[in-house]
């Protein structure tokens, strides 16, 4: 009876991962197939398959480069997202590492300040944020990395804490007897330790820079347009959005980080188990 139980409780809990998976994947392939259609097809019927008819080939994907100046908006999303990526990983394993070993009223204060920087959303600090990165010349690509850097500190240096205290200070006391400083220790013994949580890190911190528009519009605008900020662009004047060329840039924009997800995935769950593991 009870093994019954369980199967019927694992039945409707695939069904409803099922049914969820669906919702996630089904508007990637309308939008995948969209690409594929003429601008009055796509807004007549969105969600039929292509047809003879209405197959435009790639011609919604040559004027989508043109129109959006898509390789130069790739440039600089890539230069953005991983300068501000590998930054984060590098700058908050070190934080966390001062605010897990040492013990005092700084580190204690420093870790409530990130942690309450996590509930305020970014809508309410994002206009005097873009006023005051304007007034201190931060309003171009070197500017909105240290923006991100500052946005992402607070989940990944909680994320980094996490999983230090899993790592026993035994281990940092034996390196400081054989004469190591502590920056030796950090980056020769402790900083590769932390593989499997840096991976996630910078998987979670490329999904949410790479997919970014609010934050690189309000700052660096039209001048350095990323990918996100580009496609906007093609929404021309009266309200009308040429639909094809849109669909395939967002095909476009979509496929880098889906691959680099498809091919970081397994450490997302490794990650954030061992991060869960307390002292």
């Amino acid at each position: 009876m009870r093994s019954n139980q369980f199967s019927v409780e694992k039945v409707i809990l695939m069904i409803l991962l099922v049914v969820y998976a669906a919702f996630v994947i089904i508007p990637i392939v309308v939008v995948l197939y969209n690409s594929f259609k003429g601008n009055l097809f796509i807004t007549d019927n969105p969600f039929a398959l292509p047809t003879e008819e209405s197959f435009s080939g790639f011609s919604n994907y040559v004027l989508g480069l043109h129109r959006t100046d898509f390789f130069h908006a790739f440039f600089y999303t890539v230069w953005v997202t991983c300068a501000s990526v590998i930054l984060i990983v590098i700058f908050n394993s070190m934080l966390a590492y001062y605010i897990t070993r040492v013990k005092n009223i700084i580190s204690k204060v420093v870790f409530f300040l990130l942690v309450f920087s996590m509930v305020v959303p970014f809508q309410m600090v994002m206009y005097p944020m873009s006023k005051f990165a304007n007034m201190i010349h931060l309003d171009n690509l070197l500017g909105v990395v240290i923006l991100y850097i500052g946005f992402g500190t607070g989940l990944s240096t909680f994320m980094f804490s996490g999983f230090i205290k899993s790592i026993p200070t035994s281990m940092d006391e034996a390196a400081f007897i054989d004469g190591a400083t502590t920056r030796c220790t950090f980056f020769h013994i402790i900083f590769p330790m932390l593989k499997s949580i840096s991976i996630t890190i910078a998987i979670l911190n490329t999904m949410w820079i790479w997919n970014d528009y609010l934050l690189p519009y309000l700052t660096i605008g039209t001048e350095y347009r990323t990918i996100q900020v580009a496609i906007q662009y093609l929404r021309g004047g009266y309200g009308f959005v040429d639909m094809g060329a849109m669909m395939a840039m967002l095909v476009l924009a979509m496929i880098p980080v889906i691959v680099f997800y498809l091919i970081c995935q397994k450490n997302i769950i490794q990650g954030v188990l061992a991060g869960a593991i307390k002292e």
